[in-house]
């Protein structure tokens, strides 16, 4: 084995010249001394280069407020619980230094002192390089990092008095903690979400609105006090929402299915460390696009520097399998279209024939075009043509070429037919009020339903309409967990009508009051009508969070009824909630329990001692061909839960039987 320096060399795996690394052997070239720091990065910078100032040891951070680092650390990714030392090098440059070379890089850079930091390197994880980028480091973010794990799965418990219109529309409307809802709902809908839009509180400050914006109303600060512990007092308001924000973009991350996108609306308070976390989640090579909404657009005068006329919207997609977007066409996009030449083709429009690049960048599309009407033969004097000459030649048979109105045009332009730009449009990163409608706009729509202002700020229809158009079909599911005044449902409801579709909302409210009052009421109005307007039709399902469905040892809880563990289990194994024919009553009626419902063709049954209440092998919850003979008839396949079975595997296969154990076989993701 060769030297400790050879071995550190051979495992980075760089090329070596006469015993150097070709890397040391170009920076040495240039006049600039490398030193590698091989010991873990635990911090900032100032950790990065510690052997640059003579500290022997890793520098660990000390609490700090918010901040990024160019380098990473020894962290817990969220997608795995391995931690991950971090390695970098620093290179470190000085003024003059002696030795300099003719044809050194200080030839060339500025003569004042000059300090390069450069962190170059890769991350190791399970095996494979990843490039090294920032991460954002606050106090807390090691408490919070995992915390979506901690969360305990609750019981989602539907209330037929508040919900509205036809219950089996698909809708949801859940009020409770949105991190508990998320994770309660993840059994039924992990991967199945198509599109999220949420509209998370922007931190501005101002806690003196309805839907608190500081991030600090009671439940926050009693959330943050369990889950951060003693640091929570020291946290400031970004230490606070991005605490906030991170496990809940982790469960979001997980209820999208893989060609799902995700959109967060925000202003630039928190712009930028969201998207450093969000790159840290969704991976950055998901990002889609930071799109700017203008909001309003007059200017106040009140301004002391700049007024902001726009909100940020971040867009990320969960995978690669979203690699096409296109908006439809409409209106005002197809009104550039006309058919001055009579084409038989129909209507068209026109695009520059003439490339960006020079002649020089792109020597092969140079070539001279005659213009047919005159004879006169046309070269560009500095740029190229955009097509190669046997495109060219195709345009002509085409007859794809025009020349102006008079046939004389200085170059000619490329025919576009309408009826061949049936793709859409190319969605662009500015949107303008005119097609994504404003807040005032939003604040109107909630006053004509409620007869005043009973919400402030709340987005228009317009604009979430825009983005259901981009990313879904009838079918889908569109997801919201900051719901606020109900905004998405009633866009999702309105779609849903204007073009005979079926998408399907699920909102998330935490406000109690908000939620009855506001969110649910609004709803109702728009789904049965409401003055001279009428009703969109529709329903939702309206739900609380109830118990967790597990205790610490992760047996199921004394307290959980029949009803409740019914109604979990099936709607894992259906993704449906519990069929209206089971009674409010958690009497027995052996004509259907334990019989729970049929769906596709598959019957569920739960045996459990909130109905059979003898816990012994004779007493119902264990499955044996007595019970199985007393089980409501199905002819099919059976789904049967159940605290253990005395039929054989072999045999429950020949009866078409799937069992499964209470409660380790209760699905939780």
């Amino acid at each position: 084995m060769g030297s400790q320096e050879e071995f550190r060399h051979e495992k980075l795996g760089h090329r070596r010249v006469k015993g150097r690394p070709l890397w040391d052997v170009v920076f040495h070239t240039l006049g600039i001394d490398l030193i590698e720091n091989r010991t873990p990065i635990y911090g900032g910078v100032e950790s990065t280069c510690t052997q640059v100032s003579g500290t022997s040891k890793p520098l660990r951070p000390q609490q700090m407020s918010t901040h990024v680092n160019t380098s990473q650390h020894m962290s817990t990714h969220p997608n795995t619980d391995k931690e991950t030392p971090i390695y970098g090098i620093c290179i470190f440059v000085w003024n003059q230094p002696s030795g300099i070379h003719s044809h050194s890089i200080y030839h060339i850079l500025p003569r004042f002192r000059l300090w390069i930091f450069l962190i170059l390197g890769t991350i190791t994880h399970y095996g494979r390089p990843h490039t090294l980028m920032p991460t954002l480091n606050w106090i807390g973010k090691d408490a919070v990092i995992n915390h979506h794990k901690e969360v305990p799965f609750r019981l989602l418990k539907c209330r037929a008095d508040l919900s509205v219109g036809d219950p089996d529309s698909g809708n949801l409307l859940v009020q409770g903690d949105n991190l508990e809802a998320l994770k309660a709902l993840l059994p039924y809908y992990a991967g199945q979400v198509k599109c999220i839009y949420i509209d998370p509180p922007y931190n501005t400050g101002n806690e003196g609105w309805v839907y608190n914006d500081n991030v600090n109303s009671p439940e926050m600060r009693e959330w943050l006090g369990k889950v951060v512990g003693g640091e929570a007092e020291d946290l400031s308001r970004h230490d606070k929402w991005l605490s906030m924000m991170y496990p809940r973009l982790v469960l979001l991350h997980q209820m999208l299915r893989e060609d799902g996108m995700i959109f967060i609306n925000l202003d630039d308070n928190e712009a930028a460390h969201l998207k450093v976390i969000m790159d840290e989640i969704f991976k950055p090579q998901n990002f889609i696009a930071s799109i700017s909404w203008e909001k309003r657009y007059t200017r106040s005068n009140n301004a002391k520097l700049f007024y902001s006329l726009k909100d940020v919207i971040v867009a990320y997609r969960k995978s690669d399998k979203v690699s096409f977007l296109r908006e439809p066409r409409n209106e005002k996009s197809d009104s550039i279209y006309s058919n001055p030449d009579n084409d038989p083709r129909g209507v068209w429009t026109s695009s520059s024939y003439v490339n960006p690049a020079t002649k020089s960048a792109r020597p092969n599309l140079v070539y001279t075009i005659i213009n047919p009407n005159n004879g006169k033969k046309i070269n560009h004097p500095s740029h190229a043509w955009k097509y190669e000459q046997s495109q060219h030649e195709i345009h002509i048979t085409e007859n794809r070429l025009w020349w102006g109105k008079d046939g004389n045009a200085k170059y000619p332009r490329l025919k576009v037919f309408l009826n061949e730009s049936n793709t859409g449009l190319v969605p662009v990163d500015i949107w303008k009020h005119e097609d994504s409608g404003t807040t005032d706009e939003g604040g109107n729509e909630v006053k004509q339903i409620f007869g005043k202002a009973v919400f402030d700020n709340p987005k228009p229809t317009k604009l979430i309409r825009r983005i259901i158009k981009l990313t879904t079909s009838p079918g889908d599911i569109i997801l919201d967990s900051f719901a606020g005044s109900g905004t998405t449902g009633h866009a999702i409801l309105r779609e849903n009508a204007d073009s005979e579709s079926e998408r399907k909302f699920i909102l998330i409210e935490m406000d109690k009051d908000i939620s009855k009052s506001i969110t649910s009421e609004r709803l109702q109005r728009v789904i049965n009508g409401y003055g001279n307007v009428e009703g969109l039709g529709g329903g939702f399902r309206y739900c609380e969070l109830g118990a967790t469905l597990f205790d610490p040892n992760r047996q199921i809880r004394a307290e959980v009824k029949y009803n409740d563990l019914a109604g979990h289990v099936y709607f894992v194994e259906t993704g449906q909630p519990l069929p209206e024919r089971l009674p409010k009553s958690r009497r027995l009626r052996k004509s259907e329990f334990p019989l729970l419902g049929v769906h596709n063709g598959t019957a569920v049954y739960l045996l459990y001692n909130g109905i059979l209440k003898d816990k012994s092998v004779n007493g119902g919850n264990v499955l044996t061909y007595d019970v199985l003979e007393g089980l409501p008839a199905h002819d099919g396949q059976k789904v049967i839960y159940g605290n253990g079975s005395r039929i054989s595997k072999a045999r429950l296969n020949d009866l078409g039987i799937v069992f499964k154990q209470i409660p380790y076989e209760i699905r939780e993701m």
